[in-house]
């Protein structure tokens, strides 16, 4: 089983507004309301996969109940922490270019955190869990820690898809994966970036640390994935982008979903690349529809 842990969920609530006038009345155009958070995604596109999952993490007040409701109409297994605050909702204001305004989300409490660690006691080995997005502040900065020693303690492999200190901390208990984007990659060793020779080079870094791979996103550069032995781009395929919110995540859906099906590691990063690109190209998440037909665009050269 795949599971997915969102620490900090929240209700997307998506506005079209054309003319955006700051100090004035304005009128949207079209709204959406989504459930969001990086490991919901991930969750979504394991489910237009076909990939049996779960959804962890912590829920609260009616916009927790809003989002576990949508998850479940989508046929998409939850089993979260029911908490005592509400779960958060963040704005993502299109007028041209995306505005983003994200809440604070909830003050979780010790006794609902260790519910979760309960709830992780009972993976399996061979089970996999994605750990995706920030921490609250209330769980304090080692949580991730916490609930990857859980997974090491049963067996079960963990992915993590976060940035700074909490990735550097995590690469030490041997992740299945881990996935920045070259931003990401350059900020985790305060370095400039400019060449994917130099891509490579600080990837291999993260393999020495701990990292079982890398897959390294590189917007309309493509994808880098790194083993222990070998080297591998990916092009990105045609389309017009249209959304920049959980590319990232449907790539890590795309890999691990097809990871455990087949255990074919140059399949899963094609089927990667093609679900990140997928949402790129829609107003949502990627379609199972569409991911198959850009996964015939990808191709895979290793260098």
């Amino acid at each position: 089983m795949i599971y997915t842990v969102t620490l900090n969920p929240s209700i997307d609530y998506i506005v079209e507004v054309d003319d955006l006038k700051l100090g004035e009345l304005n009128r949207m155009n079209r709204d959406l309301k989504l459930p969001g958070g990086k490991g919901i995604n991930v969750s979504r596109v394991l489910n237009q996969l076909g990939a049996d999952n779960t959804a962890l993490g912590f829920l609260g007040g009616f916009t927790g109940r809003f989002i576990n409701d949508k998850l479940q109409e989508d046929q998409i297994q939850t089993d979260f922490i029911t908490i005592a605050d509400d779960t958060r909702i963040n704005i993502k204001l299109k007028h041209g270019d995306e505005t983003e305004i994200n809440g604070l989300g909830p003050a979780i409490r010790p006794e609902e955190a260790e519910q979760l660690l309960n709830k992780l006691s009972s993976l399996q080995k061979g089970d996999i869990v994605i750990l995706s997005g920030s921490i609250p502040p209330s769980l304090g900065a080692d949580f991730y820690d916490r609930l990857i020693n859980v997974c090491k303690r049963t067996g079960a492999e963990f992915v993590i898809d976060t940035t700074g200190p909490a990735l550097m901390d995590a690469l030490v208990y041997e992740p299945l994966l881990v996935k920045p984007n070259h931003h990401e990659l350059a900020e985790l060793f305060g370095v400039s970036i400019e060449t994917q020779e130099e891509l490579v080079k600080y990837g291999r870094k993260l393999l020495e640390a701990g990292a079982k791979h890398v897959l390294i996103s590189m917007a309309g550069e493509g994808a880098l994935f790194i083993t222990q032995t070998d080297v591998y781009h990916a092009n990105v395929p045609k389309g017009v982008v249209k959304n920049s919110v959980g590319a990232g995540d449907s790539m890590i859906g795309g890999f691990v979903g097809t990871f455990v099906m087949n255990e074919d590691l140059l399949e899963a990063f094609r089927t990667g690349v093609a679900s990140g690109s997928a949402t790129a190209f829609s107003d949502d998440l990627a379609t199972r529809e569409l991911i198959e037909g850009l996964r015939t665009q990808v191709t895979i050269t290793q260098l």
